[in-house]
């Protein structure tokens, strides 16, 4: 789902919310972490999210995490 926020500036950029339909590149389960590489995005769960991310955090353009959502439920 493509929405759209405003930045500081007054921008206004794209962002991506993650759906159901989203799922961990490394388990098949829901996607609650999203990685913006230069080559690319990367898609985890919450648990594969936190594990790749202290290799991740130099290499990656943004890190989008919605793991809040699981304690909303």
């Amino acid at each position: 789902m493509q929405t759209e926020a405003t930045t500081e500036t007054g921008e206004t950029t794209e962002s991506y919310q993650l759906t159901a339909l989203d799922r961990c590149d490394e388990c098949g389960a829901q996607a609650y972490i999203r990685v913006e590489l230069a080559s690319g995005d990367l898609l985890f769960c919450s648990h594969h999210g936190n594990e790749k991310k202290p290799a991740l955090e130099t290499v990656a353009v943004a890190w989008h995490d919605e793991s809040k959502k699981l304690l909303a439920r």
